[in-house]
């Protein structure tokens, strides 16, 4: 039991930080996993020529590679905390960080290093369950878009006939009351397609 539990222990903490070669693994796993919440995030963009688009907790870049295939982003930079993630989504998105397009950078969330009002669009995928502040997260989220920026929050929050009440209570009493606090106005819970099984939702918000 005690072997079983470290190694699930040991796999938690590859997802929230991926390292060395395993995490490079989980990666690429996570990329063939997320699809389907991948497409129908980037489907509620309303992405326009021109836009500076930031999405945190890029991991290895698959998302950053599906909007510069549409060529109107100015710039899409991906943060994250794994330097091996980085590595890996470096190497997926090379072609337009030489043309700088992309950039990537190893960053925590709760201290962007972006100047105020610096992008049109932040999103994130399948990454809220590791952040550690998300008051601080969302306002620093508020405080780096333009005015009339979105802000679009992709997670899962439950399984076939289950709903994950951890999530749902997250997402009712911390997510959507501290966007409004923060002064995002009309945000929304929005149901997607359902991911192998697991129910995929978006909190999105506006920029005031």
């Amino acid at each position: 039991m005690v072997f079983i539990k470290k190694t699930r222990e040991f796999i938690d903490h590859q997802y929230k930080t991926p390292k060395g070669i395993i995490g490079a693994f989980i990666g690429e796993k996570m990329v063939k996993q997320h699809k389907t919440e991948t497409n129908w995030s980037l489907e509620l963009m309303n992405i326009q020529q021109g836009d500076r688009i930031l999405e945190l907790g890029c991991g290895a870049g698959y998302a950053i590679k599906l909007i510069l295939e549409k060529s109107l982003a100015e710039e899409i930079v991906g943060l994250d905390i794994s330097p091996t993630i980085i590595r890996s989504a470096r190497i997926r998105n090379k072609k337009a960080i030489h043309e700088k397009r992309a950039k990537l950078i190893q960053a925590n969330l709760k201290e962007l290093p972006f100047q105020n009002e610096d992008f049109n669009t932040v999103f994130s995928i399948q990454t809220i369950y590791f952040w550690s502040d998300i008051a601080a997260t969302l306002s620093e989220i508020f405080r780096v878009l333009r005015p009339e920026g979105v802000v679009i929050l992709t997670f899962s929050d439950g399984k076939e006939d289950e709903t994950w009440e951890g999530m749902k209570g997250i997402t009712e009493n911390q997510v959507i009351p501290y966007m409004k606090n923060a002064g995002f106005r009309d945000v929304s819970l929005v149901r997607g397609p359902d991911s192998r099984g697991y129910h995929t939702v978006a909190v999105k918000g506006t920029k005031n």
